[in-house]
């Protein structure tokens, strides 16, 4: 029952073999009995939760109409609000920052008929790419509680990999949905830009780096997510309409004789051998599809530094009215990168619009020949749950964004793009495959993901915790 999909789950309880209350009695237990290992939910919302799951029993009891996620338990990553609790961002200064209304993703998730069970750990304001802060302490990995499940949604994928909760939010800035799941083999998507909207926001985003997106365990959960939050909202200047087409509907259509780039280094990266050994193996699947695959033999351009101080820019612009008052209580490293950034200047803007163009230009070139890119999610498999991320693979020295440097690049590009897992390491942790589609072609990785999950099922591969 504790690594059941959203789907069958709801299946279930609009038979009746299942309740509501008896689904939340199920999570709750289960929460309380791998959350002390795990550390996944930071804060839980049990009497609230049961009274919900109540509510939608006696609803279905009376035939009314209900949702699609209708009784779904889900975890909210700790940088989103939901109203009548802490959003603390990971941050010791707004521990007592209690939301005042729900985000407009959870807003649309709570009408869809899932209930909120509770805030799932963050590092502090999504900063790493590992799941530590001072307030909460260290999120740990269900397939090995001394590695970390990744950041900054670790918290989320570390309760969707644990059998806490079938479906938890996410957010992706730089790559903070596609490592967790990759790390603790979870399905992840960073949406379009826009494809989900954010906010209400206290402050419009300058620049269009963050996006929402779902971690879940299968491909049709994270496409039935979609259905219920996506389309347009005024809070969102940049949100999306909605699309003229499910996504679930439509998540069998992948179309026939793909062609599809295979990058294993996007010109730079270092890629841990037995990481590449099973990403080279996952692909094959896509050939016996019957699609094409190709060698990419282009190259990305070093967008590390671009991308660093544009996200620090969005941070400064959330912190900077309180960052004096609150920086002895913050982490040093996020408050020396704030304090760089303030040197932040026109020339400075210029020169990362200029990075911007060429990438795009690259990507314009590239899915004019190709319908799809693929590349390992992640470099390494999960490191220490404490960190520090790796500074060197087998043996050869990697620059500091190195660890991460198959998924940041497509957060400045605005591009989809998925994990799905590759296998098991020989250490027995989880790599995956990153499906990166066409602008605002959420629906095509979809259908690529989901038909490669019916290639390699991973539904019955689960950490044994508990």
């Amino acid at each position: 029952m504790f690594y059941k999909s959203a789907q069958e789950l709801t299946r279930l309880i609009r038979s009746k073999d299942l309740s509501p209350v008896e689904l939340m009695e199920l999570t709750l237990q289960r929460i309380e009995a791998v959350n002390p290992v795990l550390n996944a939910f930071v804060s839980v919302r049990a009497e609230q939760a049961m009274d919900e799951a109540k509510t939608l029993t006696e609803r279905l009891a009376s035939n009314e109409a209900v949702g699609p996620l209708i009784g779904i338990p889900i975890g909210v990553k700790d940088l989103e609000d939901v109203k009548g609790m802490v959003t603390s961002f990971g941050s010791v200064p707004y521990k007592n920052n209690i939301a005042q209304r729900d985000s407009i993703q959870v807003a649309r998730l709570k009408a869809a008929g899932a209930i909120v069970v509770g805030k799932t750990n963050t590092p502090e304001f999504g900063f790493t790419g590992f799941t530590k802060n001072m307030l909460y302490g260290v999120t740990r990995n269900p397939w090995n509680t001394e590695r970390t499940p990744g950041g900054s949604s670790g918290g989320s994928a570390a309760a969707v990999a644990g059998g806490m909760v079938p479906v938890a939010t996410g957010s992706d800035a730089g790559g903070s949905i596609r490592i967790p799941a990759s790390y603790s083999g979870c399905f992840g998507l960073k949406t379009s830009f826009g494809r989900i909207p954010r906010g209400p926001f206290p402050l419009l985003q300058t620049h269009s780096i963050w996006c929402m997106g779902p971690l879940t365990r299968t491909v049709k959960d994270a496409a039935l997510y979609l259905d219920c939050v996506s389309g347009y909202h005024p809070s969102d200047p940049g949100s999306l309409p909605s699309p003229e087409y499910s996504f679930l509907k439509c998540i069998e259509d992948i179309p026939i004789n793909l062609r599809i780039a295979f990058s294993p280094t996007l010109g730079y990266a270092r890629v841990q051998k037995d990481v590449m050994s099973l990403v080279e193996k996952a692909i094959t699947s896509f050939e016996d599809m019957g699609h094409k695959i190709e060698l990419w033999q282009g190259s990305l351009p070093d967008t590390g530094e671009t991308w660093s101080k544009l996200i620090n820019c969005e941070l400064y612009g959330q912190l900077y009215h309180e960052l004096d008052k609150n920086r002895e209580k913050m982490g040093k490293s996020l408050v020396n990168s704030l304090d760089q950034i303030k040197s932040f200047s026109i020339d400075d803007s210029i020169k990362a619009q200029k990075v911007r163009t060429e990438l795009n230009q690259i990507m314009e070139d590239l899915f004019e020949r190709f319908d799809l890119l693929i590349t390992p999610t992640m470099p390494t498999e999960a490191f220490a749950a404490k960190g520090p991320p790796p500074s060197e693979i087998d043996g050869h020295p990697i620059p500091l964004l190195g660890a991460v440097a198959f998924t940041y690049p497509f957060n400045l590009s605005g591009h989809p793009a998925a994990t799905v897992p590759a296998g098991l390491t020989k250490n027995g942790l989880p790599a995956g495959l990153q499906i990166i589609g066409p602008r605002q072609r959420d629906d095509l990785v979809l259908q690529a993901s989901h038909a490669y999950e019916e290639m390699r099922p991973w539904d019955d591969h689960w950490p044994g915790i508990g």
